[in-house]
């Protein structure tokens, strides 16, 4: 007869753990993770902290021509553009990315507490 823990629905990695909620000494990425997840935290912190003054640059340039903004501010949309990419391209940051994104899933699973993501007022 199958015990409990044979019978559970997700692998050990993703369900054991203090708070039912994964191992927090796991370091397997989950597809949903790799592909969404950490493209996601390196697209904010790279708008956040990498290219800021571009994405300021930007939105006073938006915020000033209104309509014709596709037209008048193309050159500081290709500035912020490769910027952006230059960083998203770059593996020791998207590695950076992926070992913060493992300890906040950590303390998630240790604690269950989830880290607070602040909501900016963004101009993007």
């Amino acid at each position: 007869m199958p015990t409990e823990s044979q019978r559970a629905v997700l692998r050990d990695g993703f369900s054991g753990g203090p708070h039912g909620v994964g191992d927090p000494n796991d370091t397997r990425l989950r597809n949903v993770e790799k592909e969404i997840l950490i493209p996601q935290k390196m697209r904010d912190k790279a708008r956040d902290e990498k290219c800021s003054d571009l994405v300021a640059e930007f939105g006073v340039c938006c915020k000033k021509q209104g309509l014709l903004l596709p037209f008048l501010c193309r050159k500081e949309n290709n500035a912020l553009k490769a910027c952006l990419k230059k960083w998203y391209d770059d593996p020791d940051f998207r590695q950076l990315c992926t070992e913060e994104y493992l300890a906040d899933r950590k303390r998630f699973r240790e604690t269950g507490v989830r880290t607070n993501q602040k909501r900016k007022d963004k101009v993007i």
